[in-house]
């Protein structure tokens, strides 16, 4: 069973990236379905939905780690059971466009330094072994300038700044999240994949590349070599 995560600041093409590897994987003749997070489209999202919307207020921070935590885990959760659980424990791979590891990332830049750990451990325990979601077997990260990704978020919504997010309105936020996610990939032996040159974006099919390069040895013959699993977070 394999449990492939794309994990990413807002903008850096975690979708995009999820979707180019699912096609490679198909054409390769590897069964694979991707699942995205938050699953926007389902009734069990409503808190995740309300807080991306301000709804508990306008900042990140009005709402604590573990708070918000809760809305994204049990979101989550209710997907495993109810869309992809019985294809995984098939041995389908799945791909995921976010996971635990934004949790990790979102959450974590909120609180103190010398909390992180503190947060990260329950985080773990809570999704992994209370609402006993699957472990990843390796989790890529996709690193890019947050200036870039807010460049990137602008075109995105045809430059209406209404449609952000809280997360994605909030520079010094996603600043933040810059640090505690390379905290984290570090933590937890993530796949970093470079997505800039500087502050240019590189091609999609280059991104691509590497994250192939990344998964080196992850998904069986012709992706690499040898491959030491260290991630526990994703």
């Amino acid at each position: 069973m394999k449990l492939i995560v794309i994990e990413g600041l807002d903008g850096s093409g975690k979708a995009t990236q999820t979707q180019l590897l699912a096609q490679r994987l198909a054409a390769a003749g590897v069964r694979a379905k991707t699942v995205s997070f938050p699953d926007y489209e389902k009734p069990w999202s409503c808190l995740v939905r309300m807080y991306l919307d301000g709804q508990f207020g306008s900042r990140p921070e009005d709402v604590s780690a573990y708070a918000a935590s809760s809305f994204f885990g049990v979101d989550r959760f209710a997907s495993y059971r109810t869309g992809w659980k019985k294809d995984y424990e098939a041995g389908t791979v799945i791909l995921c466009d976010r996971y635990v590891g934004s949790n990790a990332i979102h959450q974590t830049a909120k609180l103190p330094r010398e909390e992180w750990d503190e947060y990260l451990d329950w985080l773990a325990d809570f999704e992994y072994s209370k609402l006993g979601l699957p472990r990843p077997t390796a989790t890529v990260y996709l690193k890019m300038d947050p200036e870039t990704s807010k460049r990137l978020l602008s075109q995105r919504y045809g430059g209406d700044e209404s449609k952000r997010d809280i997360h994605e309105k909030n520079l010094r936020y996603l600043l933040s999240c810059q640090q505690s996610a390379a905290y984290v990939a570090e933590k937890y032996g993530w796949r970093v994949v470079e997505c800039c040159d500087g502050q240019n974006l590189l091609s999609k099919e280059q991104i691509a590349q590497r994250v192939d390069q990344a998964l080196a040895g992850v998904l069986g013959s012709g992706c690499g070599s040898d491959w030491t699993n260290r991630d526990t977070m994703g």
